[in-house]
């Protein structure tokens, strides 16, 4: 850790009247740390928030909350080079005259990423309005393959990709957790391209509020096993949809959509 001469420009904190604002934090997880859930996950960035001194808000009431949110959990176990935290802001660091959004942003990288644990590295922050909503709208899952093991040939692999991607449904079973009858769900229409690139199995899917398809579930449309990897799973390239938040015409009631999690709570698919 160091000292906070590189936190937020001299004078940031003396708004009178703060400006709310949120950032966008975008950050990769590789190595031990993946094997963090995503409820501690999310401790650990609202610990690193606190002791940056990001001025992040909190929930009223008697239990406040930080109002932080994963918006795309990430799997246990599932390197990411492009996670997004999102913190509501109760103010906002370039709202002082003379201030560079640019300095800002910057300082709070560097803030963030010296409480960082290794694996966790901080790529970039972004300053947007207050009423910023980020929602996920693809993505990609690498796999990379045992090239020496038979069942991972090159051509098997290549098969079962086209006959994947001609199908017009590919039902899998999937559990909802224990005491639970497990559903059966058609993953085709979250498949959006499948290739086999320098070893890897890179499958492109949507996710979000339409739903998703889940690692096991490829693995099982490839008759492909954990033994069969050469390494963790990863995923890259989110694709996200900036919106505005819907101001609420009525008290607030906490939904299932991905900018009401707050608490880290949500279970990742």
């Amino acid at each position: 850790m160091s000292d906070n001469s590189h936190r937020f420009p001299q004078g940031a904190r003396e708004v009178s009247t703060p400006t709310r604002a949120t950032a966008a934090i975008r950050f990769r997880i590789v190595g031990p740390v993946a094997a963090l859930s995503h409820a501690e996950t999310f401790r650990v960035l609202q610990r690193a928030c606190v002791r940056a001194d990001v001025p992040v808000r909190y929930s009223e009431g008697f239990n406040p909350h930080p109002k932080l949110s994963l918006p795309l959990p990430r799997p246990v176990g599932v390197e990411s080079e492009d996670e997004l935290l999102v913190a509501r802001l109760y103010e906002d660091p370039t709202a002082r005259p003379g201030l560079d959004p640019t300095e800002c942003e910057t300082a709070m990288m560097r803030a963030l990423a010296d409480q960082l644990p290794e694996g966790m590295d901080v790529l970039s922050v972004s300053l947007a309005p207050s009423n910023a909503s980020f929602n996920p709208r693809s993505a990609e899952y690498v796999l990379p393959l045992r090239g020496e093991a038979d069942a991972c040939s090159a051509d098997r692999i290549q098969s079962g990709i086209d006959r994947v991607m001609a199908s017009e449904s590919c039902v899998v079973e999937r559990t909802a957790g224990e005491d639970k009858p497990a559903r059966r769900i058609d993953v085709r229409p979250f498949l959006l391209s499948i290739r086999l690139e320098d070893g890897r199995l890179i499958v492109r899917h949507l996710t979000g509020d339409v739903g998703s398809i889940r690692v096991d579930e490829i693995l099982r449309l490839f008759s492909l096993r954990t033994e069969d990897l050469a390494g963790p799973v990863r995923r890259s390239n989110v694709v996200w949809e900036t919106t505005k938040l819907q101001k609420a015409t009525q008290t607030p009631r906490m939904e299932s959509g991905a900018e009401d999690i707050e608490d880290g709570s949500r279970n990742a698919d």
